[in-house]
């Protein structure tokens, strides 16, 4: 983590070293709404809203029941969590107001906090304020916004890895690696003239093939990242009236494309997903690959097939096999 001074700095450089405040939870009617404040104004704005204790006074990780009151209305009772720098997500003061879920009172909080001083965040600005104090690297705070959209278990293990530092470590180690290299080499030619060697060739070759080993280990683990993340697409191919919109539908368990004994039925491409065990799948049904037909539509539909067949992360050919064995 980069030190606290530079940090700071980086925060008042960037002129975000005022009080942000936003919804946490999803908007709508629910049993609890939750709104964020985090800056070095949140204890004073949360504590100009909450009477009934002096938040300033209180330790942080401290949870404290009352009513939020502006101008001597009362608009909610509400349950005040306490997160005091640098002991919270974003390494800043920190105040999550729990309300009733109720939209117009989670907006009656909401524009209170922001005649108090603060101001609506924008979208991923508490992530982004946690990485610039050091709470979490860059790819901690992607795996974030992985996480949030994870919709099956693997890219929700895929996020949780990250968020934990997994893929932070490996990097760390790359980088290491990367640095003894330049160093012995820096070594070296330094005193080229002088005929010392300072390290055995064998080490440096070592270190060449651990970091290449890495690298290469890096870039397959983002192709199956963007797998999980995205879902695997698989193209389903295969010439006329073979079967494969009946295999999306049998798949699906629906009636998702149209299936006839007329050859060239499907003309567009379909994609559907479908969760396997964990992992996203998106099924594409082509139109049949055929090249004596005179129609201009299925030509077109052809012409897209070949495209589907070249970008998919798997093609699943797909045979007649009365006709297969005819040939």
């Amino acid at each position: 983590m980069a030190p606290w001074y530079l940090c700071s700095m980086s925060l008042k450089l960037s002129g975000w070293d005022d009080t942000i405040v936003a919804l946490a939870t999803a908007p709508g009617i629910a049993a609890i709404g939750v709104l964020r404040l985090s800056g070095n104004k949140a204890i004073d704005i949360a504590n100009s809203l909450f009477p009934s204790k002096d938040l300033h006074q209180q330790s942080t990780h401290t949870l404290h029941v009352g009513f939020i009151r502006e101008d001597g209305k009362d608009i909610d009772e509400v349950v005040i969590a306490l997160f005091k720098d640098p002991k919270s997500y974003t390494g800043e003061d920190v105040v999550e107001i729990s309300c009733h879920g109720s939209p117009y009172v989670q907006q009656q909080v909401l524009q209170a906090c922001i005649r108090k001083g603060a101001r609506l965040a924008k979208p991923g600005e508490f992530t982004q304020r946690a990485f610039l104090n050091g709470k979490l690297d860059l790819t901690q705070a992607e795996a974030v916004a992985d996480l949030i959209s994870s919709n099956t278990s693997a890219s929700q293990k895929a996020a949780l890895h990250n968020i934990r530092g997994g893929f932070s470590h490996t990097l760390k180690e790359l980088r290491e690696n990367i640095i003894q290299f330049s160093a012995l080499i820096e070594l070296e030619l330094d005193f080229s003239e002088e005929d010392v060697e300072f390290a055995n060739r064998d080490k440096f070759y070592e270190l060449i093939l651990s970091a290449e080993k890495t690298t290469q280990d890096l870039l397959l683990s983002f192709k199956l990242g963007n797998a999980i993340r995205q879902g695997v697409s698989v193209a389903i191919i295969g010439d006329p009236n073979a079967g494969k919109s009946t295999l999306l539908n049998t798949l699906l368990n629906e009636n998702r494309a149209i299936v006839s004994d007329i050859p060239g039925t499907t003309r567009d491409t379909i994609e559907e997903l479908i969760n396997i065990n964990g992992i996203l799948f998106r099924l594409i049904d082509t139109a049949g690959i055929r090249d004596n037909s005179t129609d201009t539509i299925e030509n077109i539909g052809v012409e897209k097939s070949l495209e589907k067949r070249r970008s998919a992360d798997l093609v699943l050919y797909i045979y007649d096999v009365n006709e297969y064995t005819k040939k």
